[in-house]
């Protein structure tokens, strides 16, 4: 099989598909032959990224689990199946102290980057299960393993998102699912705009080389983890941080 039609036949979802990470996954995706779906809360980019393109949108928000379950079903059903989920979908929520954060802002923050991703496996598996194939790759961040400071809910979320990953792999390891997470260091995206100056600073100061990822970069690593090719390799946690991790 070639790299370039390395997704021929296969259907896939990407939430939080109409920017960022999640876009560049979901473009490479379709570039390389997938039938691709995005799932993203803003109906317009979905409407943009989407329109005159091989690629269809479900606008809705991941931490909405009857949308979830109700879009994974419509998918299955237009595509005839789902082949893999990559879940990009997340919020950092506010830097400040753990103990002057927001708790409204905290159950935000879980509500989109645990408990959606939870939403996500959780009503693609059964697709899966019944076509005896499966990828699931779940974003985490560096942050997950190492705990960023003024980004508890943050970091905490992504931590559970490995802890998820790690157990879902294992619950389907004899059924020719994969699911396995990526832990990248910063990237910037627009998803910068929801962060202080300071922390930003902070982030690229713990990258030893001294900048920060590339979309590219998450989505070359995202788009193995996806494919036939990872079938030896589940419940893992890839670092891709510049250095940052090396464990």
């Amino acid at each position: 099989m070639t790299q370039g039609a390395r997704f021929s036949g296969r259907r896939a979802i990407v939430t939080g598909g109409a920017a960022g990470i999640g876009k560049t996954v979901a473009e490479r995706l379709a570039a390389e032959g997938a039938a691709v779906m995005v799932w993203d809360r803003d109906a317009d980019a979905v409407a943009a990224m989407t329109t005159g393109s091989d690629m269809a949108g479900i606008a809705l928000d991941v931490a909405d689990d009857v949308a979830v379950e109700n879009a994974a079903n419509a998918t299955a059903e237009q595509f005839g199946g789902i082949d893999v989920l990559v879940c990009s979908a997340g919020v950092t929520g506010p830097n400040t102290t753990t103990w002057d954060y927001p708790v409204e802002a905290w159950r935000q923050v879980f509500d989109v980057n645990l408990h959606g991703v939870f939403y996500a496996n959780r009503a693609c598996v059964p697709a899966m299960r019944a076509g005896g194939y499966g990828r699931i790759v779940n974003i985490a961040s560096i942050a997950g393993k190492e705990g960023n400071p003024n980004a508890s809910a943050y970091s905490a979320s992504k931590a559970a998102v490995i802890g998820l990953t790690k157990s879902l792999g294992k619950e389907l390891a004899k059924d020719n699912i994969t699911v396995n997470c990526v832990t990248p260091a910063a990237v910037r995206t627009a998803i910068f705009d929801q962060m202080t100056q300071e922390h930003i600073d902070y982030m690229l100061s713990k990258i030893p080389m001294g900048r920060f990822g590339q979309t590219e970069e998450i989505a070359a690593l995202v788009t193995w983890l996806a494919s036939e090719e990872c079938s030896f390799t589940t419940g893992g946690v890839f670092d891709i941080s510049g250095g940052r991790a090396t464990y």
